[in-house]
Formats: structure tokens, sequence, C-alpha cells
């Protein structure tokens, strides 16, 4: 049973990282000067741009990559749920279209704006813990790891 707790909990955290690594930071390194352009949207000057995508490929490496071991793993997911915010208010902002309600482009923008949020949502599970008592410990020691594939033997 303890080796099936630890797949569970393994599988869940790379169902949140999945997004980020392998596929996004693999998006980024393939398709390098298409990922500048897309950053030039919010800075328009190509330098900005590009420290802007070497900051998101060692954001959604190393970030991801801790959640997975479980080295810092609140820490990071605490800096992947600020990724998630900060990418949907750059990148998925519904409200610019001005279509929301026609059914265009922002609506579509919409849709992916709140997974940006619910993806922070499940980051900050990780980080703060599924109830009040727990949210202390990350405050105490915020870079502890919350030692995900620890079997604990129940009395």
């Amino acid at each position: 049973m303890a080796s099936l707790s630890v797949a569970i909990a393994f599988g869940v955290r790379l169902l949140l990282v999945l997004l980020f690594l392998p596929f996004s930071a693999l998006d980024k390194i393939l398709n390098f000067k298409g990922a500048v352009g897309q950053a030039r949207q919010a800075v328009h000057a190509t330098g900005p741009a590009t420290l802007l995508i070497l900051i998101g490929l060692g954001v959604e490496i190393g970030m991801s990559l801790c959640v997975l071991t479980g080295t810092a793993d609140r820490a990071a997911a605490f800096v992947l749920a600020g990724y998630c915010g900060a990418t949907a208010l750059l990148w998925k902002q519904f409200w610019a279209p001005g279509d929301f309600w026609a059914g265009g482009k922002g609506r579509e923008l919409f849709w992916d704006f709140l997974k940006n949020f619910a993806l922070a949502g499940g980051f900050l599970l990780i980080t703060f813990g599924t109830g009040a008592g727990t949210v202390q410990d990350f405050f105490a020691d915020p870079l502890a790891s919350s030692h995900p594939y620890a079997v604990q033997a129940r009395p």
C-alpha cells in the first residue's frame, strides 16, 4: 500500500507540473524566437522579452523539478502559483478584445484565464496544505519540504 501512496502522490504532482515540464519549457526551447515574439506583447523591446522567456524557462524547469522531488516544494509551488497568475494577467486578458459577450476571442481567453488561476490554486494546496492547521507550517519554514513521499504508519 505504501508504494501505491507514493505513486499517487507523485502522479498528482506530475499532473500539476506537466503543463510546464516538459511541454511549455520544451516549446520555449524549440521555438525560442516565437516565444520571444509572444513575450514582446507584454514588453515591447526584444531584450526584456528575451529575459522574460529565460526567467520563464528557469521557473518552469527549476520549480517543476522542486515540486516533483519535494525539494523546497512549498516555496517552488508558491512561485509557480504566482507565475500562473502573472501569465494569466499578461497573456490571457479576456477583457481586452471587447467581444466577451459575443463569443469571440475574449471568451476563449476567459477560460484560459480561469484555468491559470485554477492551476495556481492547486499549487497553493502544496504550499499551504489542505487545512487551516497546515498554513502555519509554510510561514514557519517556507523552504522546508512537505515530504510528499513519506509514508507514515497510522495508529
